[in-house]
């Protein structure tokens, strides 16, 4: 091999390993393709509360007077019922 193959060689190993080096960049690209599929969900029904029936509270009172003549019948005939 003679010195000049050799130096050949050695110039152009050194310049395809610069080009490679020399060729790097960043990249950037947008597209704007198809979108993607989207599917509606299933229709839910959600039947609403049944309604409700309640019966009016009456109006309840504490009668006084009777419970006095109660207590006062129980005690006039010595503490015991007739």
């Amino acid at each position: 091999m003679s010195k000049k193959f050799l130096l050949g060689a050695v110039l152009g190993v050194a310049a395809l390993a610069a080009s490679g080096v020399a060729s790097a960049h960043v990249d950037l690209s947008v597209g704007i393709g198809v979108p993607g599929v989207y599917a509606a969900p299933a229709p839910v029904y959600v039947a609403p509360p049944p309604p409700v029936m309640v019966a009016p509270v009456g109006y309840r009172y504490d009668d006084w007077r009777a419970r006095q003549w109660r207590e006062h019948e129980w005690r006039g005939h010595g503490g015991r019922w007739n």
